[in-house]
């Protein structure tokens, strides 16, 4: 499919001033910034605020952690009014990225009567019903729990004014379609539209053009960047000896908050048994879990109550945790936009941080398809005992097709295709 050109697309904004202030914020929204510790917006707020400011559609290229989630907040807390029902719905891919979105518009309504509302699955209906039939201002939900609440017609979407899809390339990748649609179907047309995506493959492109009237498009950063502030490092390892050289690791200085990343759930669970046998403080976090583990997971790890958080990709965008030091890519991630996702966990707000990721003989197509993306080579470090020598072997088609897992994987339904099995992976790869 053609990609529309920039005309087509839309202008992006002149810079504005570097300060809150200097967007057209009200003194309240103002407030509330100042109370959040925000000293200076972040590229993509400076370049979307003013127009949603101005009730333009907007869509917007960003990275996690580059400050989106306050780039439609916080002008669309502008354009609602309380005691108005339900205006500003934001649709996530998961649970922790809702909810996240929900903290982040509760503190930016302080001072507001607005009320905030979560409709996810893995927990409870009654306080969601609740929400929505007390007519809640703010929702932020993933798509499938949301549907479900409009199927039993739960949902009054005649007020909607602004709605917006947040990471709506991984609602895509998560077969959340159908259910996006079925939203657009519902909503009032007069309501204005933000769609924000880490990547802007055809799918999505199509469905920003189409969602949107003369939207303005803003960029903070290409997709396919990594984050300043990043040290990234490769090491060769064989198969059997990543629990061990995982241990060496976090025995080391600076390890001090670990987010490590396996390809599985079955994966995830057999590590973190692991290192709990060697006296690490190890918690999880998986589809598998319900959503009050998840949080609680996350609550350890981020009051540094656990030291390493071992996850699969449900945790690659929506966490924001400060502080984390490293972020270790036990596997390899299948589709090398996703190692961009994972290691961006790390070096948030300006920090440091690094990047390690465990490299076996038959990883290093994926390992070279990432480094296509990233337009450079990873350092190795080639650690005794550890690697396995023999030089570089690419497996299967070299990783030259690195959008196959990505196409292949959607439609798999709300089933997140990292926590797949290998047979399962197998099979939808090579059905």
């Amino acid at each position: 499919m053609k990609k529309a050109s920039r005309e087509e697309e839309g202008t992006f904004p002149e810079e504005a001033p570097p300060s809150f202030s200097g967007l057209g914020l009200a003194p309240d929204r103002l407030a509330a910034v100042e109370a959040e510790g925000w000293e200076r917006p972040t590229p993509i707020q400076v370049k979307a605020i003013p127009s949603a400011l101005e009730g333009k559609d907007v869509v917007g290229i960003a990275q996690t952690g580059t400050g989106k989630t306050g780039a439609f907040v916080l002008p669309s807390l502008e354009r609602i009014e309380p005691g108005r029902g339900l205006q500003l719905l934001v649709l996530c891919p998961t649970r922790e990225l809702a909810q996240q979105v929900a903290e982040d518009a509760e503190s930016l309504a302080r001072g507001s009567t607005l009320r905030v509302g979560v409709v996810v699955g893995g927990v409870s209906y009654g306080p969601q019903e609740e929400a929505l039939r007390e007519g809640f201002e703010v929702i932020a939900a993933t798509p499938g729990r949301f549907n479900d609440h409009m199927s039993q017609g739960r949902v009054d979407l005649s007020g909607l004014r602004v709605l917006v899809l947040d990471e709506a390339d991984r609602m895509l990748d998560m077969g959340f379609r159908p259910q996006i649609e079925d939203v657009l179907r519902k909503s009032p047309s007069s309501r204005q539209t933000m769609l924000f995506s880490a990547t802007m493959p055809n799918g999505v492109h199509a469905l920003a053009l189409r969602v949107t009237r003369e939207a303005v498009w803003v960029e903070a950063a290409p997709g396919t960047t990594t984050a300043e502030g990043i040290t990234e490092r490769v090491y060769p390892v064989k198969p059997e000896r990543k629990p061990e050289l995982l241990v060496e690791l976090l025995g080391e200085a600076g390890w001090d908050q670990v987010l490590v990343f396996t390809r599985t759930k079955a994966g995830a669970d057999a590590l973190k048994s692991r290192l709990e046998r060697e006296g690490l403080e190890t918690d999880v976090m998986h589809g598998d879990r319900h959503m009050k583990e998840r949080t609680r997971a996350l609550d350890r790890f981020a009051s540094g109550a656990v030291r390493v958080l071992v996850a699969t990709d449900v945790a690659q965008r929506g966490l924001d945790v400060e502080g984390i030091s490293h972020v270790v890519n036990y596997d390899v991630p299948l589709d090398p936009e996703d190692y961009v996702h994972r290691i961006g966990r790390t070096a948030r707000a300006g920090a440091v941080g690094t990047a390690v990721t465990f490299v076996t003989a038959g990883d290093f197509g994926h390992l070279k398809s990432i480094e296509r993306l990233v337009a450079r080579e990873i350092p190795r470090v080639h650690k005794e005992g550890y690697d396995y020598g023999g030089g570089e072997v690419e497996d299967g088609d070299g990783g030259r097709d690195r959008g196959k897992h990505a196409r292949s994987t959607r439609g798999v339904g709300s089933k997140d295709p990292s926590d797949l099995s290998p047979e399962e992976l197998e099979k939808l790869l090579n059905p």
